[in-house]
This record gives structure tokens, sequence and C-alpha cells, in this order.
């Protein structure tokens, strides 16, 4: 996911830790296929789910596309492939 340079400000201090450059562009880190500040935790029930540890500071293509939206839907089926089981 790319960053701009207005969301490595608003990554502030974790922007080194979250993304890095690849050429002259900078990019969300990714963790095993997922990006890198997202963590595993268990609901209440005890089933897995992935929440942002940067919420608060989160890049603006992660503000524009909202979880379960339509938009985020196709996207998870446009590229469901690239996630392994």
């Amino acid at each position: 996911m790319r960053v701009t340079g207005d969301d490595w400000a608003r990554l502030g201090d974790a922007a080194g830790r979250a993304a890095h450059f690849i050429s002259q562009r900078a990019y969300m880190k990714m963790t095993d296929s997922h990006c890198a500040a997202l963590e595993l935790r268990r609901t209440a029930d005890g089933a897995p789910e992935y929440f942002c540890t940067l919420y608060d500071r989160r890049p603006q293509v992660c503000r524009d596309l909202a979880r379960g939206s339509p938009q985020c839907e196709g996207e998870l089926a446009a590229k469901h492939d690239r996630v392994p089981e």
C-alpha cells in the first residue's frame, strides 16, 4: 500500500517501523501477506481478529477504504488469491 508524504508525517515515530521505501516511493511493510501494522487478537468468544495498531495514524487509503464496505469487499475478492490459507 502506497504511503504519501502526508501519511508518513501522520505515522510519526512509527513510520520507520511500519513503512519502507522501494526506489523513490514509500509503502507499508508487509508481514505474512498482510500489513505489518495489523496484529492478531482474540475476540470475547476466542475468534481470531486482526486490528490495526496504527488506526488513529493510518494512511489515507486505509481511511478511504472502510472495512466491510463494498469497495473493501471488491478488493478482497480481486486479491483473494494473494492471501495464504
